[in-house]
């Protein structure tokens, strides 16, 4: 668990040096981005299991003004049948002037970045990246995104300098549902 929490913390302080300084959004009203997001693809992590399915990120005010991140999602088991996974984390904006780059901890005292860099006008769905590049999330209001929204997000997320062939996408839900 240590070398996990180390390795992400290095990572954190990554840097891709041959695109642009990745852009994250230049406004977030965190009233509006707080409630559940389906993720509707990512980039393959060592912290989530790739049979993933169904995952979720939650996110609501702590009384001291952070922000509660609670991801869940389902695992398939031997034999049949599903297991929750589930994990909390805290987040906050280290700089109010830009409220778009989060910083996010699961395991204190290390964290990482977790910048907005797609916003839907309406906050029905987001795109968030890291400034390395390493870390990808496109994550919307429902458990199913429009064909061409999802293809509009891929441009806009080649444009910043990401890897489309690393992108996977998240089974939803209702696909984790016995035959």
């Amino acid at each position: 668990m240590l070398s996990l929490c180390l390795w992400l913390g290095l990572i954190s302080t990554a840097s891709a040096a041959s695109v642009a300084p990745l852009q994250s959004v230049p406004t977030l009203d965190l009233q509006l981005y707080t409630g559940t997001w389906y993720e509707i693809a990512s980039y393959p992590t060592l912290f989530q299991a790739a049979d993933c399915v169904g995952t979720t990120a939650t996110y609501s005010f702590n009384p001291d003004g952070s922000i509660k991140v609670f991801n869940q999602c389902y695992r398939p088991q031997n034999g049949g049948g599903w297991q929750l996974e589930r994990i909390e984390g805290r987040a906050r904006v280290p700089d109010p002037a830009l409220p778009s780059r989060l910083k996010v901890s699961f395991f204190p005292p290390f964290d990482g970045d977790y910048w907005v860099i797609a916003l839907d006008n309406n906050y029905q769905y987001a795109v968030v990246g890291h400034p390395g590049r390493n870390f990808l999330w496109i994550l919307s209001r429902q458990p199913q995104m429009a064909p061409e929204t999802y293809s509009a997000l891929l441009d806009q997320i080649a444009a910043q300098g990401y890897d489309l062939s690393r992108l996977r996408r998240t089974p939803a839900l209702a696909s984790r549902q016995p035959a």
